[in-house]
């Protein structure tokens, strides 16, 4: 139990510390407004997509392959989508309600839930964690823009509008572009590589150093209620269905234990830079990641800690 809660904690913690450095820099003046609009750009067009190519071009599609767990997690995710987007509908007005939705369903399962499950698991852990990955990438962005376009001042929402967004999402073009080259297990030139990382670095960083700086005591208060209501959808609400489902589906040990991890992870930093792209609540979006960041530590160790108690992992 500690030693998981460690784990978490060291997962967490500097996540909030670039959070807190947004802030910071946000509150001195050395970062404004403009600077947090053209690097949220900069990360949904340039660094989150080389991120996402390098980390599925690395995953070993041919490892771990399980086509039960690979069914169940795609049709949990669509209902946990379905249930999210329909409690929206419920509790939120109708502008906000995409950001309400993302914020519910989409987990940070690149970084946290698959560093917590190469934790506990090992090499098991991150093989099938990374293939899960891959399918959360596209399932996520695809959703999420989904959603975003129905209630998006700025994207069209007919079927075809739809369509041709989730199809020019960068985050989309990005896997679409790297499952060849993992599948057939084709290297790009050092060089190349060593560029794309040097991008997919600053990733994280600037993602969080912008949701930071969006971030004050007013946004908090004014975004409060619906941000808490989207935090406990996400982190304890879908985490137990989905993990009750995958439970009397037959899973258990790793299998069971990873599908919590990824069904329970916070929400992840690129929901701010989509929302801030669509022309959305960014400051519901980024109130959300915080509060669900500090969820975490506490939800996380206790459903390990209640799955390891039954037996069950």
């Amino acid at each position: 139990m500690l030693a998981i809660f460690l784990e978490t904690l060291n997962i967490t913690a500097p996540v909030f510390a670039m959070l807190f450095l947004g802030v910071l820099l946000k509150r001195i003046d050395w970062i404004n407004d403009n600077f947090i609009h053209t690097a949220s750009s900069l990360v949904f067009n340039v660094t989150m997509p080389a991120l996402l190519f390098l980390g599925i071009l690395h995953a070993d599609l041919h490892a771990a392959l399980q086509p039960s767990l690979l069914i169940y997690f795609s049709l949990a995710t669509l209902v946990s989508f379905a249930v999210a987007w329909g409690w929206a509908i419920f509790k939120c007005p109708r502008e906000d309600r995409g950001i309400y939705t993302q914020g519910a369903f989409r987990g940070n399962n690149g970084v946290i839930g698959l560093a917590l499950a190469a934790s506990m698991y090992g090499d098991y852990g991150i093989s099938l964690g990374a293939i899960l990955a891959a399918l959360v990438i596209l399932f996520y962005n695809t959703l999420s823009t989904i959603v975003l376009a129905v209630y998006s001042p700025v994207i069209k929402s007919d079927p075809w509008s739809i369509c041709k967004s989730v199809f020019s999402n960068p985050l989309i073009i990005s896997v679409i572009a790297a499952a060849p080259f993992a599948y057939f297990k084709i290297g790009l030139p050092g060089w190349l590589e060593t560029s794309g990382q040097y991008l997919a670095q600053t990733t994280l960083p600037l993602a969080l150093i912008c949701i930071g700086g969006t971030l004050s005591l007013a946004a908090l208060r004014k975004s409060g209620k619906m941000a808490l209501s989207s935090s406990l959808v996400k982190m304890v609400g879908l985490p137990l269905l989905a993990t009750l489902g995958a439970w009397l589906w037959g899973f258990r040990g790793a299998e069971l234990g990873i599908l919590f991890l990824y069904f329970g992870s916070p929400t992840a930093a690129a929901s701010f830079v989509m929302a801030r792209a669509a022309q959305g609540n960014h400051e519901l979006a980024a109130a959300i990641i915080v509060m669900t960041t500090l969820m975490a530590a506490i939800t996380t160790n206790v459903g390990i800690f209640v799955l390891q108690w039954g037996g069950w992992i």
